[in-house]
């Protein structure tokens, strides 16, 4: 752990780039531990866990990051801290449409993105002395749901600041979703792609990232989209099946099939 520490503050000192950095396992068996952390089965090669949690000894890490809009439960601390990076409309924080308990941060001017790149940035600092190799930055597509005010040129210039954060902190930095993006070169590392056999997107990924996609479907979309992805994908890329919820082993709804 400690050498791991090391070598990252030497890339934050060198400023690494991409080109450097450790990529997850092309087609590596993959567990998505969102829900909460729990010990991964012996074939498991790459975890993805919350910023929170601790990484799994011995495998491949990714740290999951809430960075385009607040992560449940933390929207005091913007409040308090950031109250300015809270997107508004008419006044009241805009709330994400689908995810009621996150509100979107507002990244409209290049003052603002340079502060919550700086707060999102210490949580990739966090990420990397934590022993983890990659970050996950979620909700880059935040700006669709911003009801027009934020623009698409906003959220690239954003992800453009996370991506040289995450290589400065020697970490790969994967593209969560997004497919509109895979191609403009933002300097993201490898892609995770949530349900892309359900909208017929995975080949979008796979021409930019190779074999360095995570693909993940969902239960309760039924098992035809899954069962599509192992015959087309199998052995490629990573295809992991989940509940929505990605709740830990052992409670109740726990879905995990790879192929």
């Amino acid at each position: 752990m400690l050498a791991a520490v090391i070598s990252r503050v030497i890339a934050m000192i060198l400023g690494v780039v991409g080109g450097d950095v450790a990529l997850p396992p092309a087609a590596g068996v993959a567990d998505y531990q969102l829900g909460g952390a729990y010990p991964p089965a012996s074939t498991v090669q790459i975890v993805t866990r919350d910023r929170t949690e601790r990484p799994a000894p011995g495998r491949y890490n990714i740290c999951y990051v809430n960075a385009f809009q607040t992560q449940p439960g933390e929207l005091t601390f913007w409040k308090s801290k950031h109250p300015s990076l809270l997107l508004r409309d008419g006044g009241t924080p805009l709330i994400d449409e689908n995810w009621p308990d996150e509100v979107i941060l507002d990244i409209r001017t290049a003052a603002k993105r340079k502060e919550a790149a700086a707060v999102v940035g210490t949580w990739f600092d966090e990420c990397a002395a934590d022993g983890f190799d990659a970050v996950e930055p979620d909700n880059l597509d935040a700006w669709t749901r911003s009801r027009g005010l934020i623009s698409q040129a906003d959220a690239l210039a954003f992800a453009t600041l996370l991506v040289r954060r995450a290589h400065q902190d020697g970490l790969a930095i994967a593209q969560k979703n997004t497919a509109e993006w895979a191609g403009k070169r933002l300097g993201f590392d490898f892609a995770v792609a949530e349900e892309c056999e359900v909208y017929d997107e995975c080949d979008t990924y796979t021409r930019v990232y190779g074999r360095h996609v995570i693909e993940i479907e969902y239960a309760d979309n039924g098992r035809p989209a899954f069962a599509r992805s192992c015959t087309r994908r199998a052995g490629e890329i990573s295809v992991l099946l989940r509940d929505r919820d990605v709740v830990p082993r052992g409670t109740k709804g726990y879905v995990v099939e790879t192929c």
